[in-house]
This record gives structure tokens, sequence and C-alpha cells, in this order.
């Protein structure tokens, strides 16, 4: 006697994902990261700003490339507080060609 063969089951229909969870732009940070899983997650090392260690500010530049005239750096400001990630803020600066 034969086996009846396998019915692959349908998937239900899938999870909704939050807005933000769908965006491309998102940056892999949590709060409550040291500064080494913040350097990690971001994929290159943190450049000390100013502070009291444990309460000081870093900042990341990633290079987002741009044309051979005018290279764009992205600029992220990282607050920690107790050792601790407690924000951060992006900063695209201003363009000094179009002034």
């Amino acid at each position: 006697m034969q086996a009846a063969p396998a019915r692959a089951q349908q998937p239900g229909p899938l999870p909704r994902l939050p807005f933000v969870a769908t965006l491309s732009n998102t940056t892999p940070l949590a709060f409550g990261m040291d500064v080494e899983e913040t350097a990690r997650a971001l994929g290159q090392p943190l450049q000390y700003v100013r502070g009291r260690p444990g309460n000081e500010i870093f900042l990341a530049l990633r290079n987002l490339g741009g044309s051979g005239l005018a290279p764009h750096r992205h600029r992220l400001f990282l607050q920690f507080r107790g050792g601790r990630l407690a924000g951060w803020k992006a900063d695209y600066g201003e363009n000094w060609m179009w002034e």
C-alpha cells in the first residue's frame, strides 16, 4: 500500500509589521547599549566629542558616497548616560555648495 502524498500546508497571512520596521533607513540601535555594542551595531568606531566618563557624547561619521566633487557624510551623534546609550540624533549638516 502506497502512502498518500503529503499536502503542502498553505501559509496563513503574514503578521503585519509596524511601519517603522519596514523602512530601509532604520538605524540598528537600541536604548541601553554600551559603547562597544553601539560601535559594533553601526559597523564603525565612534569618535569621542565631549563629556565625563560614562556620560559622553560620541560621533559616528558614515560615508554615504556622493559625487566626486562633494562627498556626502552622515553625522550621527550618540548620547551615553551611565555608560548606556540614552539617545541619538542624525545631523545631515549644511551643504556649503548651495549657500
